[in-house]
């Protein structure tokens, strides 16, 4: 095996690991950007006001009575286990190959680790129709871990990936019926990922595959709300997909004869994916003085994620993926139990993009619903305590995937995932 050969193999698993660690957050978008959100299923999100929806819809802010700001918690508790259905691996063994279980343990518990989403917002009146509004948002926020041995591990042992969102809006209340918003986004994502690498013969201990890798994108998001009347809110938003440009350094280490020395190396490379666009429409209606109803409709376009591309020192590829769009549906309530107490509860539908064959250990997605509740408490005539829970079922899928490594062996991994996910939040709202 050549070391130009080895570094090509290397550079399309580059691309591949810093792909997979994007799509595996929650089907890439973890929508923990609000406790008042997390409450109802992010069903009324798009048609509220105030800072608490500003995330979904930078109209949100427009026409605000005060100046405010919020801050909140999620801290995400997930239940996972991702087992061995019969997967091989060939070697490249003269003549024709030789091809085994890949072995190892053969079922992995819990291995998307738990953690905290924060998010904070703020908006400023300026004047009675304009705003200016600051978020500050970790949309895409994730570890996932598997031990050494585990059958998952030529494909995936450890996918971290840090994100941070910040976006500026202005906000304006044409009159009366309508009010605009537009956002400005900044995102930074930095990722660390490793995997195992066969050598030829399966007697030698497994190599190792490290990737570290930053970069930033831009993008931006526009919304808008219609009120009809007093008591109905019609609201829509867009935002933008992100072109990312990951530069990062690839270190291979552990390869042993026959392959070459030389194929332990490092080496630099740049990793563009495309990251979808949101589109929501919803709606909030108020029945009454009590009651309130929220409904909304979200498609994610996940097609725009239709290859990864990698350029490095001596060459380059392209890996084309098959996500597809997918939308989402919430429906939700608001009960004002009293003048300082509201109460809601919420679910949503949330299919997974990721295909059925090629879905990665990296990627362990399935359809999911969620159920959520939660309320509000108005402490004084400024400062609101949010706190909410939410239950997230996933269905069970199949992890499907075929790979050539980047020691030239056939990697056919298959696999069964169930899971689910408990979500508690707290949060506060400022008004000033």
């Amino acid at each position: 095996m050549s070391l130009t050969r080895t570094r090509l193999a290397v550079g399309v698993a580059f691309v591949a690991l810093v792909a997979a660690s994007q799509a595996s957050a929650s089907a890439f978008y973890l929508q923990e950007q609000s406790v008042r959100g997390t409450g109802r299923a992010y069903s009324g999100e798009v048609a509220d006001k105030g800072v608490g929806s500003l995330w979904w819809n930078p109209a949100s802010i427009a026409g605000i009575a005060r100046s405010e700001a919020h801050f909140g918690l999620n801290q995400i508790l997930v239940n996972s286990e991702v087992t061995n259905t019969g997967s091989s691996i060939t070697r490249p063994v003269p003549p024709a190959g030789l091809t085994t279980a890949v072995g190892g343990a053969d079922a992995a518990f819990d291995p998307i680790n738990n953690g905290i989403v924060p998010n904070f917002g703020a908006a400023w009146k300026i004047n009675d129709k304009l705003s200016l509004g600051l978020s500050v948002a970790a949309p895409y926020n994730f570890t996932t871990e598997y031990t050494a041995n585990s059958w998952t591990r030529y494909d995936a042992l450890k996918s971290q990936l840090r994100t941070v969102n910040v976006e500026g809006v202005v906000a304006y209340r044409v009159n009366d019926m309508l009010d605009l918003g537009l956002g400005v986004t900044a995102m930074y994502a930095d990722a660390e990922l490793t995997n195992a690498l066969p050598n030829i013969s399966p007697l030698q201990a497994d190599g190792l595959q490290s990737l570290k890798g930053d970069g930033f994108a831009y993008g931006y998001s526009v919304g808008a709300q219609l009120h009809p009347s007093k008591s109905l809110t019609i609201g829509a938003s867009y935002r933008s997909k992100l072109d990312h440009k990951l530069d990062g350094t690839v270190k291979v280490s552990g390869l042993l004869a026959p392959i070459p020395a030389a194929s332990n190396f490092t080496v630099d490379g740049q990793a563009k994916i495309t990251l979808p666009w949101i589109a929501n429409l919803g709606a909030r209606w108020a029945v009454n003085d009590q009651w309130t109803l929220n409904g909304s409709v979200s498609r994610v376009g996940w097609s725009e994620f239709d290859a990864i591309r990698v350029s490095f020192a001596g060459g380059g590829s392209t890996s084309p993926q098959d996500y597809k769009d997918v939308t989402t549906y919430a429906a939700g309530v608001d009960y004002q139990a009293s003048p300082r107490l509201t109460l809601r509860a919420g679910v949503q539908y949330d299919p997974t993009p990721t295909p059925e064959i090629g879905r990665t250990a990296r990627v362990p997605d399935g359809d999911r619903m969620m159920y959520a509740t939660g309320a509000t408490w108005a402490a004084t005539e400024t400062l609101q305590l949010d706190a909410a829970i939410s239950y997230i079922a996933f269905d069970k899928s199949q992890i499907n995937r075929t790979d050539v490594t980047a020691t030239s062996s056939t990697v056919r991994l298959r696999g069964d995932v169930e899971g689910s996910a408990v979500v508690l939040a707290a949060g506060a709202r400022f008004s000033f």
